[in-house]
């Protein structure tokens, strides 16, 4: 039963780990996110890094063991912003001690671990939520409208490019990344920004007839994970292609939209429209800086509120097992199987 405005609770939450997404992304969303900040505290700080330090704008005790969260009295979610091999264990562990999760992507890599966390999901009655916080890219909410609309007719071509010259160092930038070893990562630039662009093109396209990729490394040989891959998803109709790659020359995405009455493109901070009659120009590049990528997360901590409030995640847990659908059928058709989920780790 829906909650009424006029008693609306406040959800504790608790942030299992200090790196980079958690303080630039995760954690100024909860400070300072409309509808957010008025509805979420966060009481603790979980990482067991020995050169993590509080963090000054957030005053709440540093603990070493999300087991220590016990000790702090009732918290009604974990918002898990570790490294990607601990994702499904932590999530699971949080089920089963009666939290709510929120976690970085991806949650699952497999059917069987999507259906692992629903399974615990629906056995604790919790919500768990997966952050594809990329829904809410301000260019590519303009692009949904416009598909939505109809303004370039029956798309029938996508194609989602990205190019980075190396894996994103988080906050140690002179330490191998963790994103290029498969301990930490489970994966490469597949794993980790393919998971973003598979479920954006699930939410206009729908769950692909057919799934063809390739993965290697190209230039990286200090990782032990894929740093490019191309995929392409296959609809009775339409194609889509996806190609990352963390051994470029230069940083950039683009994305491109092709339809029997126009074009969209989205090439660095600029989307454009060309269709006949219609020609716009939207330069986004203020919204695509790092330096707003929190207001994206702040749209989706709103959305976890919601889910909260009704007391509902089931299509939450749709997306988890859709998307792990998808990198489970690419890794297999790159001629390996999905990334083997590691050994236990204690939280």
């Amino acid at each position: 039963m829906p909650i009424s405005a006029d008693r609306r609770p406040t959800y504790r939450g608790a942030i299992i780990g200090a790196g980079g997404i958690a303080r630039n992304a995760h954690i100024p969303a909860f400070l300072q996110g409309s509808g957010v900040r008025e509805r979420i505290a966060i009481v603790a700080l979980v990482d067991a890094a020995p050169d993590v330090t509080p963090l000054p704008e957030l005053a709440v005790p540093l603990l070493r063991s999300a087991d220590d969260l016990a000790a702090l009295g009732p918290i009604d979610f974990i918002d898990i912003c570790t490294p990607t091999a601990s994702h499904l264990d932590l999530t699971v562990w949080g089920l089963e001690h009666g939290y709510h999760v929120v976690c970085e992507k991806p949650v699952a890599v497999t059917g069987a671990e999507a259906e692992r966390v629903a399974a615990a999901a629906r056995a604790a009655g919790r919500v768990v939520m997966p952050c594809h916080q990329y829904r809410f890219n301000p260019a590519w909410l303009k692009v949904r409208q416009w598909l939505r609309e109809g303004r370039i007719g029956r798309w029938y071509l996508a194609d989602f490019t990205v190019h980075r010259q190396f894996a994103d160092p988080g906050s140690r930038p002179d330490a191998r990344p963790w994103r290029g070893t498969a301990g930490s990562s489970r994966g490469g630039v597949l794993l980790d920004h393919g998971t973003h662009l598979i479920y954006q093109l699930l939410d206009v396209a729908g769950d692909p007839a057919g799934v063809r990729a390739w993965t290697g490394r190209l230039l990286h040989q200090e990782y032990d994970v894929e740093d490019t891959a191309g995929v392409l998803l296959e609809y009775p109709d339409r194609l889509a292609t996806i190609f990352l790659t963390w051994a470029a020359s230069h940083r950039e995405n683009r994305m491109e939209f092709v339809g029997e009455a126009g074009r969209i493109a989205w090439v660095g901070g600029e989307l454009r429209l060309d269709a006949p009659g219609q020609r716009e120009r939207l330069d986004y590049t203020r919204e695509l800086d790092k330096a707003s990528y929190w207001r994206w997360f702040a749209s989706l901590f709103q959305e976890f509120v919601a889910a909260l409030d009704r007391g509902e995640g089931a299509a939450f847990l749709d997306d988890i097992s859709r998307v792990a659908g998808v990198l489970e059928r690419a890794y297999a058709a790159a001629g390996s199987v999905a990334p083997e989920h590691p050994t236990p780790v204690p939280a």
